[in-house]
């Protein structure tokens, strides 16, 4: 991992996918990983602090994993979009592939993101967080970025807030321009989930972001979306690592 702080305490990440490939023990560790959550009993996890860092974990395990094992002809893929979806409409995409297994159960990316950490089940425990946004990494350069350590029941909260905050102290995901409010697709493509959250996307913000980004924003009276970036998150990819 390559974590980077950008002045206003901005932060970017990218994943070092030739030193781990370079590691002579890649698949053994990955084989073991694999095991140990296709045996894992999720019954166990009864609080919410454990449940959500354990399937923020094993989204952030899996996607990892799925682009160091799927490589081809043996070349890493310049996007998630190459297995399918997008580019090709008739391969179902990396996030839709129930490739995954946890507890015994098959699951895709999506429905660890959508169906477990964002479903119905945590919303009517009260679990559900929008800032899991913030959390999961896709291997793309738009999304907000890949942590260096794991989330933990101790730690989820801080990170969380952390990683939350320290995205919209980024260019890629939040600025502004005139009157302008500029972010991340993610708000698009989620709005309810921030609705649900805070009341609206503004008022999410000004929930999580630091105050001069409050402040800031105060001004603003229309939003648009910045492009997602969608090459994989190679440092090369990154202006700001090279």
């Amino acid at each position: 991992m390559n974590e980077q702080t950008l002045p206003g305490n901005g932060l970017v990440s990218a994943f070092d996918y030739q030193s781990a490939l370079a590691d002579t023990g890649l698949a053994q560790t990955l084989a073991q990983q694999r095991k140990a959550l296709a045996e894992f009993d999720t019954g166990t996890l009864e609080a919410r602090e454990e449940s959500v860092a354990f399937w923020i974990n094993a989204y952030n395990f899996f996607m990892l994993e799925q682009i160091l094992t799927e490589r081809p002809h043996g070349q890493l893929v310049s996007s998630v979009w190459d297995y399918g979806g997008r580019v090709n409409p008739f391969v179902d995409s990396v996030f839709e592939r129930e490739n995954f297994v946890i507890g015994g159960e098959r699951f895709s990316l999506n429905q660890i993101e959508k169906g477990v950490l964002l479903g119905e089940d945590y919303q009517s425990r009260g679990w559900k967080d929008a800032r899991v946004h913030f959390a999961v990494n896709c291997a793309s350069v738009g999304c907000p970025p890949l942590r260096d350590t794991l989330y933990t029941a101790d730690n989820i909260e801080r990170l969380l807030a952390e990683s939350t905050r320290r995205a919209f102290n980024t260019d890629r995901h939040l600025k502004m321009q005139g009157d302008t409010l500029y972010l991340t697709e993610l708000f698009k493509w989620y709005e309810d989930d921030f609705n649900e959250a805070s009341g609206s996307t503004k008022a999410f913000i000004e929930e999580w972001a630091d105050s001069a980004v409050v402040e800031a924003g105060v001004g603003t009276s229309n939003i648009k979306f910045i492009n997602y970036d969608w090459a994989l998150n190679l440092r090369a990819n990154f202006p700001e690592l090279r």
